[in-house]
């Protein structure tokens, strides 16, 4: 396995892509086609249209590596342009009024997953697990796009506070509101579920507090 520590840095690979070293650009693409993918499916949660606007926000990355600044995170700056994107579709499928809820699993580099399930064997465990994230990302539909793009970062990226800010661009005292109001709306609505939501609830009771013990 390659040293991490020898491996170029975004700024290094976008230096070189300026410099007219197109093939460069290939390694930020694979550091982080995982992790936007991860972000944009659980905001848009279609598998098919989240690797679709996450191509897209390489293509508008790449189109506009002449305005990023050399001395600013690539990953934060490219996150903003998939997560633009995201949140347009979202507006859009919204005033189209389809009502439509495509299932989707956010994955994320070490295959964890968002309010993370206990897995166990056999057909009725996983029907139920499968009810459960259905209730999980049908709940989400109800969050604000600002909501559940918080909880998204906390969630599945587990950024702190202060990255969650500099990701959004706004203060640390609003992400901790959004994120509380978000977590609170998400558990309700698990109750409100039936059983299967209370034990969700209770799970991301659970990662909330672990979320704060973090801090």
């Amino acid at each position: 396995m390659p040293d991490p520590l020898s491996q170029p840095t975004d700024s290094e690979l976008v230096a070189r892509v300026l410099k007219g070293d197109k093939n460069a650009f290939r390694p930020i693409v694979e550091r982080y086609q995982n992790r936007l993918y991860a972000m944009v499916v659980g905001m848009v949660r279609d598998e098919a249209e989240a690797r679709d606007l996450v191509q897209n926000a390489f293509i508008k990355s790449y189109q506009g590596l002449d305005t990023f600044r050399l001395d600013s995170s690539f990953y934060t700056w490219i996150y903003r342009i998939a997560m633009n994107l995201a949140i347009d579709s979202c507006r859009k499928r919204r005033r189209r009024k389809t009502g439509s809820f495509d299932e989707a699993v956010a994955a994320r580099d070490d295959d964890g997953e968002m309010l993370e399930l206990h897995h166990t064997d056999g057909p009725a465990e996983a029907l139920q697990r499968k009810e459960l994230r259905h209730r999980i990302f049908a709940a989400m539909e109800e969050l604000t796009e600002e909501q559940r793009e918080v909880l998204l970062l906390r969630e599945v990226e587990g950024l702190s506070y202060a990255e969650i800010s500099e990701s959004m661009g706004i203060p640390e005292g609003t992400v901790m509101s959004r994120l509380f109001y978000a977590r609170k709306k998400m558990q309700g609505l698990l109750r409100d579920g039936g059983d299967a939501g209370s034990t969700a609830g209770t799970t991301a009771k659970t990662n909330a507090k672990s979320g704060r013990a973090h801090e």
